[in-house]
């Protein structure tokens, strides 16, 4: 079978290629540039504990030795401290803050040491045709050509020509927001802090300043981001270099400290929702499916969830051919949560940006405005939380022996410790990706047996032999605890790590039922399928 065509070499197209890979299916990513990325500090990316998590599992590399897991959290607003985070376990996980070039470095060195995908580089896609066994790409270039695939995802960017070859409408706003930007090496009062800074007290040149980031990166570097009026003020050197010098006197007691100015930018964010994600054999993802990122909120976190979602159904798609309800799900699915983050961002905007009126002298209404961008900034709340799919067209329905636990359906599971079937003790995540399902039954106590022992006793036959029966490859694995669960209690888990049911003990039937509303339903003859297209 035809592999996968990827086009775009940025985060999202090289993740989805590396976890199409992980999953046995080949795939060639198109690369419009020379197959390497300049290193620009002044562009940085924040994602979620769970995100970089994904990304070391397919690149093997611990982003926290390439990136900066932030120490802490502080915002202030005048003079005034609002609030202080310190991550550790109750607070929970910090975001990780790295560079986008260092990422994508990683990422391509993981590809590159990968036999089932292949990156051509130079090579713009200007045409392309789709029928109903595959897709036809044509790029131009100094290797222009044509290449044929199974399916094609469009991680191209926010001016996707794979979106603009289907004809898909991109609507939103533009220029929501613009920062001016500045990567420099300096000391501040925060080390490996990250830090908001609302209404700064001294006095700025030009247009008010109303809102500046800190953002720490490894050896001493921060980027600093100020939040620019509305508007098209050309942000010249001159007054990049005074904002610098005037925030760092700010933070350090009126003396400017030594600084070494690495790299500027102007960053501008717009917010777009596509109307289609697929089109037949043809899928859009990252920034060509969205864009988003006013308050704090992390466009690329929610992109690389798009290919850890896509991933696995077109891995299905391409072992055991097209579930057209399994791949329809991805839309309807990741279009909803990033559509949701949309909404709750665009309806904090005019509140946190509606320069005074009377919510100005309503009390509590600073903290209130704190509260909202520390939850975009921290990738908490309705503004930044990871999106939950429990309105998903896969959830299962009417299960009788369905169990509460700490984690709704359709949302991503905690990383508790398991064991694995040949008795080894991994964690839960490291599971993940792999293209089956996960079945965990939770049985304190087993953590000190040997496997020879538990693998025999007590429900664990009869649940080994309904996992063996289900309609599609699934993983055994033992948890001494999981959040919220009674002991006996079976997980089920998609292998993008979303949580499809909690069942009170071995219910073979409902298990199955599940597995099977989780893979979209029954298959289809092929002739239901021509049926349903019509």
């Amino acid at each position: 079978m035809d592999p996968v065509i990827i086009v775009g070499a940025g985060p999202v197209g090289l993740t989805l290629a590396l976890a199409l890979a992980r999953q046995e299916v080949p795939s060639v990513v198109l690369d419009e540039g020379p197959g390497e990325d300049e290193p620009r500090l002044a562009r940085t990316v924040v994602l979620r504990e769970d995100t970089a998590g994904l990304v070391e599992r397919l690149t093997g590399v611990p982003l926290a030795e390439t990136g900066l897991p932030w120490a802490g959290w502080r915002s202030l607003r005048r003079k005034q401290v609002m609030r202080e985070i310190t991550f550790d376990d109750d607070t929970g996980p910090a975001p990780l803050h790295i560079a986008q070039h260092v990422l994508t470095g990683a990422l391509r060195t993981a590809l590159a040491g990968e036999p089932l995908a292949e990156v051509a580089v130079d090579s713009r896609l200007d045409a392309m045709e789709q029928e109903r066994s595959g897709v036809t790409a044509h790029t131009r270039g100094p290797k222009g050509t044509w290449w044929r695939g199974s399916f094609l995802v469009g991680c191209d960017g926010p001016r996707s020509t794979v979106r603009k070859l289907q004809d898909i409408r991109f609507p939103g706003r533009t220029a929501v927001e613009r920062h001016a930007v500045a990567a420099l090496r300096t000391e501040l009062p925060w080390p490996e802090e990250s830090v908001l800074h609302r209404l700064p007290p001294w006095r700025t040149s030009g247009p008010s300043a109303g809102e500046i980031t800190a953002r720490p990166l490894p050896d001493g570097v921060w980027r600093l981001d100020w939040l620019l009026p509305p508007g098209k003020d050309l942000v010249t050197p001159e007054l990049l270099v005074t904002r610098i010098r005037e925030t760092l006197a700010g933070w350090s007691d009126g003396s400017t400290p030594p600084y070494d100015l690495l790299d500027t930018g102007v960053h501008t964010v717009h917010h777009r929702l596509a109307r289609r994600w697929r089109a037949g054999r043809v899928f859009l993802a990252g920034d060509a499916a969205h864009l988003l990122g006013a308050l704090g909120t992390q466009g690329l976190d929610e992109g690389l969830r798009d290919a850890d979602n896509l991933a696995w159904k077109l891995a299905s798609a391409w072992h055991h051919g097209p579930h057209e309800d399994l791949l329809d799900s991805y839309q309807a699915e990741r279009r909803a949560v990033v559509a949701a983050r949309l909404r709750a961002a665009d309806q904090a905007l005019p509140l946190l940006r509606g320069g005074g009126g009377l919510r100005a002298y309503v009390p509590g209404s600073a903290r209130g405005h704190d509260a909202l961008l520390t939850e975009g900034h921290l990738g908490r709340g309705a503004l930044g939380a990871p999106g939950t799919y429990a309105g998903s067209p896969l959830a299962p329905r009417h299960l009788e022996g369905e169990v509460p636990v700490d984690t709704a359906p359709g949302a991503p599971v905690a990383d508790v410790r398991v064991t694995a079937e040949d008795g080894s003790f991994v964690r839960l995540r490291d599971r993940l990706g792999r293209g089956a399902l996960l079945v965990i039954l939770v049985a304190p106590g087993t953590g000190v047996w040997d496997r020879k022992h538990w693998v025999t006793a007590g429900v664990m036959p009869r649940l080994a032999a309904a996992v063996s029966a289900l309609p599609h490859a699934a993983e055994l694995l033992v948890a001494e605890s999981y959040p919220g669960a009674a002991a006996h209690t079976v997980l089920l888990v998609r292998p993008d790590g979303h949580l499809v049911t909690a069942l009170g003990g071995v219910r073979p039937a409902d298990l199955y039922a599940a597995a099977e509303a989780t893979l979209g339903g029954p298959a289809k003859t092929q002739a239901e399928a021509e049926a349903g297209a019509h």
